[in-house]
């Protein structure tokens, strides 16, 4: 199916987002909202202990804080050579191939749409308690979730400064709660001295027992959002020094962030107690552990906190599928209408709004069907997104030693950033992901029988296989399309021997 020449004036509104808008700041504040790191404090580290039973959740965030930065160092060293907004999608392209390409960028939109929309349930359940326990006035989950829902998809087709400027605000907010929280914790230890063991409860001869996998995913699930960064690349000021400036503070502030807060809660009721309070306290663990400590305002001010920590990372996680559904529709590989912009805004106006239909569709189902909102949708498919952003980084760091293995694309990038840093990652990410798929049903709190812990990452493979497929069918048949795939905000300049180039480029 051939499609007609556009016009200058027509493809700068529909397949150009808005250049020079984004400093430093407003990407860490996206990608750090993302993040949540109030909701992975409160919500993450306690399922951590609750489910595994493993005392050193705090040095699992250092653990993982560590390898993503070595992982961060290829990834940065590409997003330097390849500026686009489908950043995992792109690299994995021009690294691996087009097939490979269109594979990922077919795990990505999965993952990170279950990212997105598994926070509804979080974000449903935990307001519609917070205004039952402050009102009386009883409400559904699905209410908050579709008010929420709403809120999101309209802020999705404004200016991106603006919602990276909402999310600064939410962010620093939830930051200072999470810090004056582990102050309290601090100041008062459990039998009146600090007790630091759990950051020695993680020894090597651990690192095969079972639920060690579970807290690693559990880990990365908690950082993912971080490597948004590439994905505003196009809309960033100096793309050059602003991804990879944001990447690493992004990286060292959550990481250094989650196991402080995390340690701190261990100090509060004692390392060898953690677990059972995890277990019985839940979420509210944070909160109770400094409630004798601090005025009644400060834990209301941190439970609402606690809800805007949810939203953030649900509208930072929509405008992150919204840009790789613009990526794939500006190149061709979904429907060319998903790279139309807004004229007003220049945000991928129709991608967007498909990714708010997606998640109008799935809270339906879970309403109508009266499934559990924590479990069955904010648990269960926030971490499946997470073991998908984990693949997604294992398939980056092979193709970004792919891509330095090339003479051609090593100007300026040394062996180390180019090659070894990415070869180390590869391994400790590859390492990560076999243990977490062996003990995916401990994570899942189901019986190791259970087909959740093969569908669940099934539906990765598959999502890969078909993406893959669909790539060698365009290869055949719209062989255009297929020149063009990596090729971002330049398609539409490849033609003729201009596509033979990029061909080479980016892999057959």
């Amino acid at each position: 199916m051939s499609h007609p020449p556009q016009s200058k004036a027509t493809s700068s509104v529909a397949q150009a987002l808005a250049a020079n808008r984004l400093g430093v700041s407003p990407v860490v504040f996206m990608v750090m909202a993302a993040a949540a790191p109030l909701t992975v404090i409160a919500g993450g580290a306690t399922t951590g202990w609750a489910v595994t039973g493993v005392i050193g959740i705090p040095v699992g965030y250092i653990a993982v804080a560590l390898v993503l930065a070595i992982f961060s160092v290829g990834y940065v060293a590409m997003s330097r050579k390849v500026i686009n907004s489908g950043a995992f999608y792109t690299y994995v392209t021009h690294g691996l191939g087009r097939p490979a390409g269109v594979g990922a960028s077919f795990i990505a939109v999965l993952a990170y749409n279950a990212m997105q929309i598994g926070l509804y349930g979080g974000f449903g359940k935990v307001t519609a308690d917070f205004v039952d326990a402050h009102t009386s006035w009883s409400t559904p989950w699905w209410l908050w979730a579709f008010i929420g829902w709403a809120v999101v998809g309209m802020l999705g087709v404004l200016r991106i400064d603006l919602n990276g400027k909402i999310l600064g605000a939410l962010l620093i907010g939830e930051i200072a709660v999470a810090l004056v929280l582990a102050g309290v914790h601090i100041t008062h230890p459990a039998g009146g001295h600090i007790n630091l063991t759990a950051l020695s409860a993680i020894s090597p001869s651990q690192l095969l027992t079972a639920g060690i996998g579970a807290v690693l995913v559990t880990a990365i699930t908690g950082f993912v959002g971080f490597e948004g960064t590439a994905v505003f690349s196009e809309e960033s000021k100096d793309p050059q020094k602003t991804v990879a400036r944001a990447t690493y503070i992004a990286l060292a502030i959550i990481g250094v962030l989650y196991s402080l807060c995390a340690l701190a809660m261990t100090i509060a009721v004692g390392p060898d107690k953690i677990v059972a309070a995890a277990t019985e306290h839940g979420t509210e663990l944070i909160f109770d552990l400094a409630a004798p400590y601090v005025p009644s305002s400060v834990l209301i001010l941190g439970h609402l906190l606690f809800i805007t920590s949810l939203f953030a990372a649900l509208l930072s996680f929509h405008n992150t599928v919204a840009r790789y559904f613009f990526a794939l529709g500006r190149e061709g590989v979904l429907p060319r209408m998903l790279a139309r912009t807004s004229v007003r805004s220049r945000s991928p106006k129709v991608a967007s709004i498909t990714q708010t239909v997606i998640a109008a569709v799935v809270l339906f189902v879970y309403a109508y069907a009266g499934w559990d909102p924590m479990i069955n949708l904010f648990f269960w498919i926030t971490v499946t997104g997470g073991l998908g952003v984990l693949v997604l980084m294992l398939a980056t760091s092979i193709a970004v030693v792919g891509y330095f293995l090339r003479p051609a694309n090593r100007d300026g990038v040394g062996v180390g950033r180019g090659l070894l840093a990415p070869e180390v990652a590869t391994a400790a990410l590859g390492w990560i992901l076999v243990v977490t798929l062996q003990q995916f049903h401990i994570l899942l709190g189901v019986d190791a029988a259970s087909p959740w812990r093969y569908i669940f990452p099934g539906a990765f493979a598959v999502a890969g296989l078909l993406g893959v497929l669909w790539s060698l069918y365009l290869r055949t048949a719209r062989p255009d399309v297929y020149a063009a795939i990596g090729a971002g905000a330049h398609r539409g300049l490849i033609s003729g021997s201009q596509s033979t180039q990029t061909t080479t480029a980016a892999g057959r």
